[in-house]
């Protein structure tokens, strides 16, 4: 359950990690999702649990000359979030988690992206998860091949500062308040 929220995290995140300025060598790039994880990590009475958000799509424009340009933009579907778990993945769409009925999508949004070393970004902006938004920051690698982009970054996110996990759910009693979300994105570029 708490998975979700970091899965949609995650998803949000990486997609962003991949945006940049627009520049004579900005570029757009699209996230190509049969190539891509949107990871998390979380904690249920103690037994670590990993899950993932199967539905997600994002787009990024990032130059690495000029980072402080770009921008990213990602969105999770919250009820393909799975854990392998039946009795997790049949709460995680429900009320008390992401409310998908109500709240479909969760979303990621990179106002910019910084250097902070060789090869190494980060993508500040939004996580949106129920209709609350929330900054974040998030540090990734990134290598470029071609046309080809690869991201892999991590996260920590306390899951009630989003609203996932509500009434029992909404302590650590049960289920750990802090979730990671894990983002390994290849994207390839649609745009000069």
């Amino acid at each position: 359950m708490m998975y979700r929220s970091l899965g949609l995290a995650a998803a949000l995140l990486v997609g962003a990690s991949i945006a940049a300025p627009i520049s004579a060598y900005a570029a757009t790039w699209t996230i190509d999702t049969a190539k891509s994880t949107l990871g998390f990590t979380g904690s249920q009475s103690g037994t670590p649990f990993n899950g993932k958000f199967g539905k997600f799509s994002g787009t990024i424009v990032f130059d690495p000359a000029n980072p402080g340009a770009g921008h990213a933009d990602v969105i999770i579907q919250t009820a393909s979030a799975a854990t392998g778990d039946q009795q997790k993945d049949g709460a995680m769409p429900g009320s008390d988690w992401f409310a998908a009925d109500k709240f479909p999508t969760a979303e990621f949004k990179a106002a910019s992206f910084k250097a902070i070393g060789t090869g190494t970004y980060e993508a500040d902006g939004t996580l949106t998860i129920r209709g609350m938004t929330k900054p974040i920051a998030l540090p990734f690698t990134l290598a470029i091949t071609g046309d080809t982009a690869t991201a892999k970054g991590k996260v920590q996110l306390i899951r009630t500062n989003y609203g996932v996990g509500q009434g029992a759910w909404a302590s650590a009693q049960y289920v750990a308040l802090e979730v990671a979300v894990n983002v390994d994105i290849t994207a390839e570029k649609t745009a000069p």
